[in-house]
């Protein structure tokens, strides 16, 4: 079964909308989300009705930090990113706040574990921002691999029998085998708010018979996803940052 894997979407209608289509094109049979479907964009609402819409359809999600921050005010995040949920908050009816108070932090399928921030505490919200960081992680799973998300930079790291940890950033577009004999945790890139200076939309594709991994970047309108945020009356820094890709 071929598998698309979307995290970080943060409410960007127009990155969500790209990367739904690009993966139907490239054959997807089932839609997994890592977390983050609010926070920093403009669509909210359309965005948290749309993954409804597709889990009832089978898709299947995680909960993310963002989405915790709707239902749970005193978790507190940086100037604009709380002036974000607050405002989400208000525009959010009662059942899809529901909707994302009652996801999952974590999600194992088959020889697959799907999570926001990493397996070891996945409701302390930790980064996975270097090796050690995703050792910890496999340690705490027995998954072949891990899909998460959260740090909004694709990074595709692995742990022999031995311990011995490899991480590289992936091209895009090129299918990665994910071999047995190893442990493996697919950091995604993030399809509403890019960090790896490149303001494309990412998410990835899994071939769950063959094993195979693509990282995929997506072409998106960024002018307009942008100027929603401004509309809005959201800071500017996060209209600004899509064009940069930070």
């Amino acid at each position: 079964m071929l598998l698309a894997l979307f995290s970080d979407i943060h409410a960007n209608r127009q990155a969500f909308s790209a990367c739904l289509e690009t993966a139907r094109a490239r054959g997807a049979e089932r839609f997994i989300f890592l977390g983050d479907f609010v926070g920093y964009g403009g669509d909210p609402e359309w965005t948290v009705e749309t993954a409804i819409r597709l889990i009832a359809d089978g898709a299947v999600a995680v909960r993310g930090n963002h989405d915790q921050a709707i239902g749970t005010p005193s978790e507190t995040m940086n100037a604009e990113a709380q002036a974000a949920i607050e405002w989400t908050r208000d525009r959010l009816s009662a059942g899809q706040r529901r909707f994302l108070a009652e996801l999952p932090f974590a999600l194992e399928e088959e020889d697959r574990l799907y999570v926001h921030s990493e397996a070891s505490q996945p409701a302390r919200w930790r980064y996975v921002q270097g090796a050690p960081d995703a050792a910890r992680s496999m340690i705490a799973t027995k998954a072949h691999v891990t899909f998460c998300g959260h740090i909004h930079k694709p990074t595709l790291y692995s742990m022999s029998a031995t311990a011995k940890m490899t991480s590289f950033v992936p091209v895009m577009g090129v299918p990665i085998n994910l071999l047995r004999g190893r442990q493996w945790l697919a950091v995604l890139g993030s399809v509403g708010q890019p960090r790896d200076r490149n303001p494309a939309a990412a998410f990835a594709l899994y071939d769950t018979a063959t094993r195979e991994i693509t990282f995929c970047r997506v072409p998106y309108d960024v002018e307009a996803a942008a100027q929603r945020i401004r509309d809005v009356g959201l800071p500017l820094w996060l209209a600004e940052r899509l064009f940069q890709g930070r």
